[in-house]
């Protein structure tokens, strides 16, 4: 036991915090667009695992034909939306459940992001040639990067969502049916919002393919678990530190500091040497815990209401 702990280089872990951190907005980018179905909408929306990739595809195949990459996420982002909008469409005009159209989705897009990418299951893209967004060889400047585009993002949404449209939104997964009776087309809501989401978790992906340095075919696997991870670290967090204060623009904050700190967990996992094929078990016990805190939370709360109460009664 003593020879593993003295394997560990701590150094090296301070060394890949910035990496991590990096990385860990990309994500939480692609938590804000998981927030909007997942919380907003109240939608569980598998699309997320094919739109991240289809960001990435077209982000990297735009590039290569000498887009700027500025433009080339500018167009990832329509896609994305595109791929939500027909998630959409197979749920509010077909009657498909949510989960089942974003599977179909899902399942299309494996193929439709092949024929992006040339019938290829990867495509690379060099910092050395193209000018682009972000970069992990310039990790001071990528973790500024992603930073203020998360800003600009929660900014715009916090303001968006304020308006009578975005309100309409929030209502319609808050209540359907009360929306539908104040005269809200809550499928034209739930059109909106799943093209919204998913256009925000192609802009990460197209990021990440950059940050990368190239798109993968399956670099979208398993997005919407650590997307679910995300949202709820931050929101347990925040509510810890912030409780009532939490407003609409901190929890939008907090989910994409729960891509960060999810991916910092991350780090340390490979720090401490586990075997890398566990990570998605870890993923899973990290999003189970996660879940489970405000539930046990508020059944100690309950519980010490109920003696509180059975007290009272005593005492009287």
């Amino acid at each position: 036991m003593s020879a593993y702990f003295a394997s560990l280089s701590f150094l090296k872990l301070v060394k890949n915090f910035p990496g991590g951190v990096s990385q860990g907005l990309i994500w939480g980018l692609m938590a804000l667009g998981v927030y909007i179905t997942f919380r907003l909408l109240d939608v569980a929306d598998l699309t997320v695992d094919g739109s991240f990739t289809t960001g990435g595809a077209v982000t990297v195949m735009l590039i290569l034909a000498g887009w700027p990459a500025w433009a080339a996420l500018i167009i990832a982002v329509l896609i994305g939306m595109l791929a939500g909008l027909a998630t959409g469409l197979l749920h509010t005009r077909l009657g498909i459940p949510a989960i089942l159209a974003g599977i179909l989705t899902q399942l299309s897009l494996y193929s439709i992001n092949l024929r992006i990418m040339g019938m290829s299951a990867n495509k690379a893209v060099s910092v050395d040639k193209y000018q682009l967004v972000l970069s992990s060889r310039h990790i001071p400047a990528a973790i500024l990067t992603a930073a203020l585009i998360a800003l600009a993002l929660i900014a715009l949404f916090y303001w968006y969502f304020g308006t009578e449209q975005g309100s309409a939104i929030r209502a319609t997964g808050n209540n359907p049916a009360m929306s539908r009776a104040l005269g809200i087309n809550i499928d034209n809501m739930k059109l909106i919002g799943l093209a919204l989401s998913n256009g925000v978790v192609a802009l990460s992906g197209g990021l990440m393919s950059q940050y990368q340095g190239f798109a993968d075919i399956n670099m979208g696997r398993g997005a919407i678990v650590i997307g679910l991870a995300a949202v709820i670290i931050g929101e347990v967090i925040g509510n810890a530190l912030l409780k009532r204060r939490l407003n609409f623009f901190g929890t939008m904050t907090f989910v994409v500091l729960g891509g960060v700190i999810y991916y910092l967990v991350i780090i340390i996992v490979l720090w401490l040497k586990l075997n890398s094929n566990d990570l998605k078990l870890f993923t899973a016990v990290i999003v189970a815990v996660f879940l489970a805190v405000p539930y046990l939370r508020g059944q100690r709360m309950s519980s010490f209401s109920k003696f509180r109460k059975k007290g009272a009664k005593t005492d009287a």
